[in-house]
């Protein structure tokens, strides 16, 4: 179910990487850019050698290469201050003319201070000093103007700066642009990232937010409730300047995630992906301007909260102290970790939530297989009570013996939740046999048995049993039943239950 944890950019059968040296944390690929002839070192002199027979037994193999994707804490990159590279001489011709001379400010000499025509030429100099002057400034290498990013000239950074540099660097040239529009109406813009490119197609695939084809409706505020236009077309604005047509390949409403395919004839920036994150971890958050592409960069923390009732269960959220006018359109874009690895994509940039890599990691490695990405929809909404204050959880400890599960907040109405009996301010301890205390590893579970259902070669949106440990805070006991679930890939809505009142 992992294809494509080796290396970062795997090439064909994952057990054929292993074989070769590049699986896992201890076969980890230099960056391509670090890939540089080196004598003297043995070990790379091997692992060169291993890396030719990989490839030389994959030739009649697909030459499809995807995101890599880590679990746990992989070692880190080795320091750029390792890297080793060849002196490349430049190809290009310089101009047999003489070199541009230094600019010399222009000044009056004592000795003609007094002349009569000196004050004129002085004029005509420096005007012509102030030109040349401009136009050195306006070279790409001193254009430094605002807007600056976090990661310049911030004090309270220091003490990462420089390996946060490093990091959002890593990962810049995987993030994109995209532009949707309906006819001639604009629709949305929103950021995405590089997630699978075939050499042999001429193809690549960006990962990005369902947002971008999804209108919004202006008297709902900051949150998205409008439908989805999956004919909407979608412009891709690539980093070169140019720009190409994406076509919609897979749109999931339930974790807002879509794939498009692109026409590209060049090579593409993959990411690495890391499945593990913590409450507290700094983090950056990667955009692109509008206009410019340049890129944007905001730092944050990782933070977990109670969902509220819009929310989806499985959101983890962004916290900053920088303003959130300058986040417009990163719906889509990475957050990414000190070591260039992104953690999460951003899922709605005003609220500052995003959808953790662990998820995407087996959303992605679903839609591989079977070009779908289902979960079990239960009829519910939850909280952790990981999340409660701790005086709460020790009390529950203390007088119910309830340590860890998750709170029943919604359940929908017609659901078989509900005719089940489950109510809100119960307890869900476990499924199917397993404990279960936040609700990313609920999200986890929920898909990890829709894997099981299609290895038995059931389809979507069949039913399915799923066993469950619910303590009932009303009557104080414990049960386990046995709750039906729907296969789904569609957006899992809360119908609350509501009445009409008559007048007898």
């Amino acid at each position: 179910k992992t294809p494509n944890a080796g290396g970062q950019r795997t090439r064909g059968n994952p057990e054929k990487e292993r074989e070769a040296g590049g699986g896992g944390a201890q076969g980890e690929k230099m960056p391509k850019a670090c890939r540089r002839r080196t004598r003297g070192d043995p070990d790379l002199e091997t692992e060169r050698e291993a890396k030719k027979r990989s490839l030389a037994a994959e030739e009649a193999s697909p030459s499809a290469m995807f995101a890599a994707f880590e679990r746990g804490d992989a070692p880190q990159s080795e320091a750029k201050s390792e890297r080793v590279y060849d002196v490349v001489e430049s190809v290009t011709e310089e101009s047999s003319g003489s070199p541009i001379p230094l600019l010399h400010e222009t000044y009056i000499p004592d000795e003609l201070a007094s002349h009569p025509g000196i004050h004129h030429a002085f004029e005509l100099a420096e005007a012509k000093y102030n030109a040349e002057k401009d136009h050195r400034y306006a070279l790409f290498t001193m254009a430094r103007g605002p807007p600056h990013s976090c990661l310049f000239n911030e004090r309270r950074l220091l003490p990462i700066c420089e390996t946060a540099k490093d990091a959002v660097l890593l990962v810049s040239g995987s993030v994109i642009r995209l532009s949707s529009s309906l006819g001639r109406v604009p629709l949305n813009k929103c950021c995405g990232l590089w997630f699978q490119q075939d050499e042999e197609k001429k193809t690549a695939i960006v990962l990005t937010s369902a947002h971008l084809v999804r209108k919004q409706d202006p008297s709902v505020m900051n949150q998205w409730t409008g439908k989805y236009h999956r004919d909407a077309r979608v412009i891709v604005h690539l980093l070169d300047g140019t720009t190409a047509r994406g076509s919609l390949l897979y749109l999931q409403e339930h974790y807002e995630i879509a794939l498009y395919e692109v026409t590209m004839h060049k090579p593409v920036e993959l990411p690495t992906f890391n499945d593990t994150v913590h409450s507290g971890q700094d983090v950056f958050r990667l955009g692109r301007d509008d206009e410019s592409l340049d890129l944007k960069i905001t730092h944050g923390r990782v933070e977990y909260k109670i969902p509220v009732r819009h929310e989806r269960c499985h959101y983890l959220y962004f916290s900053s102290d920088e303003s959130r006018h300058r986040l417009l359109h990163d719906d889509g874009g990475p957050i990414v970790d000190l070591e260039g690895k992104v953690v999460g994509l951003v899922n709605n940039h005003i609220n500052e939530t995003f959808v953790p890599s662990c998820i995407l990691h087996k959303c992605l490695d679903f839609w591989r297989s079977f070009k779908c990405m289902p979960r079990l929809h239960l009829g519910m909404t939850f909280t952790s009570i990981n999340l409660l204050d701790p005086v709460c959880i020790e009390r529950m400890k203390r007088k119910h013996n309830i340590e860890s599960g998750l709170i029943v907040q919604q359940v929908s109405k017609g659901s078989y939740a509900e005719k089940l009996g489950i109510r809100k301010g119960d307890v869900i301890e476990g499924f199917n046999g397993k404990y279960v205390s936040t609700t990313i590893e609920l999200e986890s579970m929920l898909v990890d048995i829709c894997w099981d259902h299609f290895d038995q070669r059931n389809k979507l949106y069949a039913e399915k049993d799923v066993s469950v440990l619910i303590y009932n805070a009303a009557k104080l006991c414990r049960r386990t039943r046995n709750l039906t679930v729907v296969v789904s890939d569609f957006g899992e809505d809360i119908i609350e239950g509501t009445y009409a009142i008559t007048i007898e």
